[in-house]
């Protein structure tokens, strides 16, 4: 492995968060390309773009660059959920929500929101129980505080401590990806 490729991959599948967006804004334009060319969708492959990007990140485990480069390893992945998306009913689709980015170009700042949504949810998936119960209802459940200690049957100060912590932690680890 050499070069900026070899680079960013090896980067990339030791963890640091960095690489993905550095990956994102070298190659963000060329997955999104594959992924247009075979769903034809602009907002579809800017979707697909994101998945893909997400799924090389929770995957990097098995990147091996003895066997492929980066960007070849990455572009597979790409073609695969793009074809995966086709397969789906359209119904059934269900990729995060993405910007459009004109001419397949990658925006830097959806390189720094998807590091900092990989980020989160690592941080989230960290955390022990109750706290990741608890951030889960009130972010992506939406529920008031209120509404959470109802529902856990816990004291409500004990669950604004918890989110209180458990967001201090989190703005410490986005403040140290961004800094990197």
């Amino acid at each position: 492995m050499v070069g900026v490729e070899g680079e960013i991959g090896a980067a990339f599948a030791a963890g640091d968060p960095v690489a993905v967006e550095q990956a994102y804004e070298r190659w963000g334009g060329l997955v999104y390309t594959i992924a247009l060319r075979t769903v034809g969708d602009p907002d579809d492959a800017a979707d697909i773009t994101q998945a893909t990007f997400l799924s090389a990140w929770h995957g990097r485990a098995s990147y091996d660059p003895a066997r492929a480069p980066f960007k070849s390893w990455l572009t597979t992945i790409a073609r695969r959920r793009a074809v995966d998306h086709l397969r789906r009913p359209v119904g059934v689709r269900e990729f995060a929500t993405a910007e459009h980015h004109e001419g397949g170009q990658p925006d830097i700042d959806h390189a720094e929101g998807l590091v900092d949504r990989i980020v989160v949810r690592e941080e989230l998936d960290s955390l022990e129980e109750p706290a990741r119960t608890i951030m889960n209802l009130a972010f992506y459940s939406q529920l008031s505080h209120s509404e959470i200690a109802t529902k856990l049957d816990m004291p409500l100060g004990t669950v604004k401590s918890h989110l209180r912590r458990s967001l201090n932690r989190l703005r410490t680890r986005l403040e140290g990806s961004r800094d990197v």
